[in-house]
C-alpha cells in the first residue's frame, strides 16, 4: 500500500518569575568593638542587605513530519462482502527516531492497482500507529 502522511505541531510557552529579598541585622553588642567605632556609625544598623532577582523564557517548537512510502501488508481476513482486512507492519526512521509502524483497515478489491498497491485514501477504517 501506498502512504502518504504529512503532521505538523506548534507549541509556545513563555514564563517569568521574581523575587525580592531583604535583611537587616543589628551589631549592639559585638566584643566590646562597637565602642571603637566613630560616633557617625550606627551598631544596630551595621548590616543592611538585600537582593532582587528576576527571570524570563520564552520557548518554541515547531515540528514537521511527512511520510511517504510503500508499506506491505497482509490480507488477514476476508469478509463476507469480498472486501480484505489488511495489516502490516514496518520500521521508519523518522526525524533521526526508528519507529516501528503498523497499518490496519478494510480493502475493496477493485481499488487494488495492477501493481498490487492501495493508497492510504482508499483504505476503510484506516489506522496508522506506532508500534510498541
Amino acid at each position: 500500500m501506498n502512504i502518504t502522511v504529512a503532521d505538523a505541531a506548534q507549541m509556545q510557552n513563555s514564563t517569568a518569575r521574581s523575587r525580592a529579598n531583604s535583611d537587616s541585622a543589628s551589631l549592639g553588642n559585638f566584643f566590646g568593638v562597637e565602642t571603637l567605632l566613630p560616633s557617625a556609625i550606627t551598631p544596630g544598623s551595621l548590616v543592611d542587605l538585600g537582593s532582587d532577582s528576576s527571570n524570563t523564557g520564552n520557548g518554541s517548537i515547531n515540528r514537521s513530519e511527512s511520510i511517504n512510502l510503500t508499506l506491505a501488508a497482509l490480507v488477514a481476513l476476508v469478509l463476507p462482502n469480498g472486501n480484505f482486512v489488511i495489516d502490516g507492519r514496518q520500521p521508519v526512521r523518522l526525524n533521526n527516531e526508528l519507529r516501528d509502524l503498523k497499518v490496519t483497515g478494510i480493502v475493496r478489491a477493485e481499488d487494488i492497482t495492477q501493481a498490487y498497491t492501495v493508497n492510504l485514501a482508499q483504505i476503510a477504517e484506516a489506522r496508522i500507529s506506532p508500534t510498541s
